[in-house]
């Protein structure tokens, strides 16, 4: 990975709700491509993961639009919440094979422009995540329930909570992200981060009040529009390259009623595959849906208030474009690892669990 890039992230409705996904994937593409330079060749493919679009393929639109040549494809997924990462392990999993041209991959959503879906008739919020028979609650109402069965009450929820904004702001406040940033329709920062909301979590009422629910809008992430994408070339293939290689990736299904809990067993495959632990990972970035499922997911890998896990603020904070919200990690590792300048041979992980009972997980490397 030789280039990393995202869009601000604003809140559906927000700063960025007039523009498609693909026009917000566009000038994403194009930085990376401007940042990983000639050198390495034409492109292959770009790949972009996506949940609630127009449908069509938007990868194939956004590379024309970024001005890449009509022999470029482009391919459009979904895993769900984690299909930007997914776009990220399949476009590696190309040149892994063989194909050894520059991939470009992540995802982008536009909550914003998403089109309402009808079936008989009737308008309907999202597609089913498992079939009858099977539990399918959506991911609100799922984690609501893991809070329930975990234990974790408001306090601990609003607190990580609070976390994620406080670390958010200091990071904005620094210019932490700007060289991750790619200005789109005049906006050039995140809308999320905000210096109040620790204060006020306490004031959000609960979304399941009947149920002595503890999940409110504060301790949730917000439906936000965004996109994020990277640059992949082949390891080995240019002396003197500085990026994050992929040393290893895992994708696992888990119980369809616990969703939440995706990252656990995808991560714990994952370590095993690469064979370390997580002692040895420096950086850990996990899409932070929920604070209860995001704290959930924590506690049973051993990574309860870990300085290394969004140490610069999760979606909670930045918002959460769904199909683009495990790419941002991926960028966020970037950032962290390689613009940092973290020595050859430090470890990033991403993770991030999926609607329908999935987690995906990749571990990366820095190469100097």
């Amino acid at each position: 990975m030789v280039a990393a890039r995202r869009t601000p992230i604003a809140v559906k409705g927000g700063a960025l709700a007039r523009l498609t996904a693909a026009e917000l994937a566009t000038p994403v593409i194009r930085a990376c491509l401007d940042d990983a330079g000639p050198a390495f060749g034409p492109v292959g493919d770009v790949v972009l993961g996506n949940c609630m679009g127009p449908g069509g393929n938007i990868a194939r639109v956004a590379a024309l639009a970024a001005g890449l040549d009509v022999a470029v494809p482009g391919m459009t997924i979904d895993r769900q919440c984690g299909s930007g990462l997914a776009a990220i392990i399949t476009a590696a999993d190309a040149i892994r094979a063989g194909d050894g041209r520059l991939r470009v991959a992540g995802g982008v959503e536009s909550c914003s422009t998403a089109p309402t879906r009808i079936a008989d008739g009737v308008a309907y919020a999202r597609a089913p995540f498992a079939p009858p028979g099977h539990p399918d609650p959506d991911m609100v109402r799922a984690a609501q329930d893991l809070a329930v069965f975990d234990g974790i009450d408001r306090d601990r929820q609003d607190a990580y909570a609070a976390r994620s904004h406080r670390l958010a702001v200091r990071t904005r406040d620094r210019g932490g992200f700007d060289a991750e940033l790619v200005a789109v329709a005049g906006v050039k920062t995140d809308g999320g981060p905000r210096e109040r909301i620790p204060a006020m979590l306490d004031r959000f009422p609960p979304l399941f009040p009947d149920a002595g629910g503890t999940l409110t809008a504060g301790n949730s992430c917000r439906d936000s529009d965004g996109a994020a994408a990277v640059a992949l070339v082949p390891a080995g293939g240019r002396a003197g390259t500085t990026g994050l290689a992929i040393i290893a990736t895992a994708t696992v299904g888990c119980d369809p009623a616990l969703p939440g809990l995706g990252p656990v067993p995808a991560v714990e495959q994952l370590v095993r595959k690469a064979g370390v632990t997580l002692a040895d990972i420096e950086a850990i970035e996990i899409v932070e849906a929920f604070a209860a499922q995001t704290l959930a997911a924590l506690g049973r890998l051993g990574l309860t208030n870990d300085p290394r896990v969004c140490a610069d603020g999760g979606a909670l904070a930045l918002g959460h474009p769904w199909g683009a919200s495990a790419a941002v990690g991926v960028v966020r590792l970037f950032s962290r690892l390689v613009r940092s300048g973290a020595p050859a041979g430090t470890l990033g992980l991403a993770t991030a669990a999926v609607g329908g009972g999935l987690g995906v997980a990749a571990l990366f490397e820095v190469v100097r």
